[in-house]
């Protein structure tokens, strides 16, 4: 049974940074993409970044391009998000989701992952 676990939210200042964590026990790495998502209230969710390891690209949403960066560590099976210069518009639930797949993710729709985490909680005060 593969299981995502999202975490590292938390409440933080326009300008700071955060990195996020997922951690994803019984998904094998091998022909995958990787992504984050969000939504915030009254808002569809979102995909911000993603990762297919076909050709080892990645694709960002324009509103997160140059601040965001998706990664992983295989060896630890966990999935990250670091987060610059954070905007109170990136106030969000954030999930992580992951998919076995020789498809390269782009853009990162939500329907082309088939696992989800438990979002985490990224709020930004102005």
């Amino acid at each position: 049974e593969v299981q995502l676990q999202a975490s590292g939210g938390g409440l933080v200042q326009a300008g700071e940074s955060l990195r996020l964590s997922c951690a994803a026990s019984g998904f094998i790495f091998d022909n995958y993409a990787i992504g984050w998502f969000r939504q915030a209230p009254g808002k569809e969710r979102e995909g911000i970044a993603c990762f297919s390891s076909r050709d080892g690209s990645t694709y960002y949403r324009d509103s997160v391009k140059g601040r965001f960066t998706i990664s992983s560590a295989i060896s630890k099976n966990t999935i990250y998000l670091q987060m610059d210069r954070l905007k109170p518009e990136d106030t969000a639930v954030y999930y992580c989701a992951a998919v076995t797949t020789q498809m390269v993710v782009r853009p990162c729709f939500a329907y082309y992952m088939d696992y989800w985490g438990k979002g985490t909680q990224v709020t930004v005060s102005s």
